[in-house]
C-alpha cells in the first residue's frame, strides 16, 4: 500500500486552515466572551463584596442607633417615672396640706362657735343678773337708799376736783334731780355740801318719775350722777371686760 503524500499534505494544510479558521472565528469570540464573562463576574463579585460591606456597615450603624434609641427610651421612661412620682408626691403633699388646713379651719370655726355660744350664754346670764339686780335696786329704793345715794353723790364733790370746778364755773344755780321726793334732811345735807364747795347757790330740787332711782346734780356745765342705771352700766362694763378677758384667754 503506498501513501499519497500530496493528499496527506493537502489534508494537513486543510486541517491547519481549519484550525486557523476555528481559532480565528470560533475560539477567539468564545474566549473573548469567556474573558468578558469572567470580568463581569469579577466585577459583580466586587460589587457584591462592596454591597456586603455596606450592608454590614449599615447593620452596625442600625444596631448602634437601635441601642442608642433603647438607651434614650430607657432614660426617658425613667425621667417620666420620676416626674410622675414627683408630681404624685407634690399632689399628695398639697392634698395633705389642704386637708390639714381645712381640718384646722374646721377646728378653729368649731372653737369660735363654741366660744361665741359660751359668750352668748355668759352675756345672757349677765343680762339676767343685771335685770334682777336692777329690779332689786328699784324695789329697794326707799328713803334710806336715797340718803345713801345722796351721800355717795356728795362724796364725788370736792374743791380739789379741778375738772369739776372748771366745768361748774361761776354758776349761781344748781339743780338736783331724783325719781322720788327727797326727805328734808337729805335736801339739807346736799345744800350744805354744795354751798360749802361752791359758795352761795340757788338750789332747785326736781322730781322726774321716769328717772332711774338715784340723783343727778347739774351745776353750770358740770353734771354728776349716781343712779341705779349708772351703777348697772358700770357693773355691765365690768362684766363685759371680764367676759372679754375670758374670751381672750380661751383663744
Amino acid at each position: 500500500m503506498s501513501i499519497d503524500w500530496i493528499t496527506v499534505a493537502a489534508q494537513i494544510a486543510n486541517f491547519l486552515v481549519l484550525v486557523w479558521l476555528l481559532k480565528r472565528f470560533l475560539y477567539r469570540p468564545i474566549l473573548d466572551g469567556i474573558d468578558a464573562r469572567e470580568a463581569e463576574i469579577t466585577e459583580r463579585m466586587g460589587e457584591a463584596a462592596r454591597l456586603k460591606e455596606t450592608a454590614a456597615a449599615t447593620r452596625e450603624d442600625y444596631t448602634e442607633k437601635l441601642h442608642t434609641l433603647q438607651v434614650e427610651q430607657a432614660v426617658m421612661a425613667e425621667t417620666i417615672r420620676k416626674e410622675a412620682e414627683h408630681k404624685r408626691d407634690a399632689m399628695l403633699a398639697e392634698a395633705q396640706s389642704r386637708m390639714a388646713q381645712e381640718v384646722a379651719a374646721w377646728h378653729a370655726d368649731r372653737d369660735k362657735q363654741a366660744q361665741q355660744y359660751k359668750a352668748g350664754l355668759d352675756r345672757a346670764a349677765a343680762g339676767a343678773l343685771l335685770a334682777v339686780t336692777r329690779k332689786a335696786l328699784d324695789d329697794l329704793a326707799d328713803e334710806t337708799l336715797e340718803a345713801r345715794m345722796a351721800a355717795h353723790l356728795l362724796a364725788q364733790i370736792s374743791p380739789d376736783d379741778k375738772d369739776l370746778m372748771q366745768a361748774a364755773g361761776q354758776a349761781g344755780k344748781a339743780t338736783v334731780l331724783s325719781r322720788d321726793p327727797l326727805p328734808h334732811e337729805v335736801k339739807d345735807t346736799i345744800s350744805a355740801k354744795l354751798e360749802k364747795v361752791f359758795g352761795s347757790l340757788g338750789i332747785e330740787f326736781k322730781v322726774d318719775e321716769e328717772q332711774s332711782p338715784g340723783m343727778i346734780l347739774r351745776i353750770g356745765g358740770a353734771q354728776l350722777s349716781w343712779t341705779v342705771d349708772s351703777y348697772i352700766e358700770g357693773l355691765e362694763s365690768a362684766m363685759d371686760a371680764q367676759l372679754g378677758k375670758g374670751a381672750t384667754r380661751a383663744r
